[in-house]
């Protein structure tokens, strides 16, 4: 009977634990959440479904100080953490915070590419699922957030499109993203993270 009972007990307490996960909400990162020294690396690959390969490679960010004031590497450019963390106040965010499975909202977003095009993005984002996730850069609880809409630039290029976006809060970042669009397959996975200890 003892023994029954305590099966009952763990059942009991690892559906809770099961149930916390599911009702989980992540808030924005702060500044306080970022440290010198802390680095991303993705690799990312882009194919078209004749196979041919538009994009590969890897990206790197960091965050570096200077003067005492944190910065996020992007290629040649930084970018300020307090630029980062802002709060968007935009009514169509591309993360709508706090997170929270579920969760539903509308992504706009009004581009300008290196060469001059314009496009824009509209998208219907939904949370669906908080659970562990792994990618070559090790296992982390993630949301999964997908994103259903359409892209159009000024080149007459217009595509149904369909994302999803493993966040992870423990990296403050995304994981993987899986983008198709139209003909086209954009793979970006976390391959490395690193802080100090």
């Amino acid at each position: 009977m003892k023994n029954q009972i305590l099966i009952l007990l763990a059942v009991v307490l690892l559906s809770a634990c099961n149930d916390t996960t599911k009702s989980s909400t992540t808030n924005q990162p702060t500044l306080a959440d970022y440290n010198v020294g802390e680095k991303w690396v993705w690799k990312y690959k882009g194919v078209t479904t004749e196979g041919e390969v538009r994009s590969d490679g890897k990206d790197t960010r960091e965050i570096v100080s200077t003067e005492g004031v944190l910065g996020m590497t992007i290629d040649k450019d930084t970018i300020l953490v307090t630029e980062i963390v802002k709060k968007d106040d935009s009514k169509t965010p591309k993360y709508a915070w706090p997170l929270k499975v579920g969760k539903k909202w509308k992504y706009e977003n009004n581009w300008t590419s290196q060469d001059g095009t314009t496009g824009s993005q509209s998208q219907n984002a939904e949370v669906l699922s908080y659970q562990e996730e792994t990618v070559e850069a090790g296992t982390f609880m993630a949301y999964t957030i997908e994103y259903k809409g359409k892209t159009t630039n000024s080149r007459g290029y217009s595509a149904d499109e369909k994302e999803v976006w493993l966040y992870a809060p423990a990296v403050k970042n995304f994981i993987k993203l899986t983008q198709n669009q139209g003909d086209f397959l954009y793979v970006e996975e976390l391959i490395e993270y690193s802080k100090p200890e």
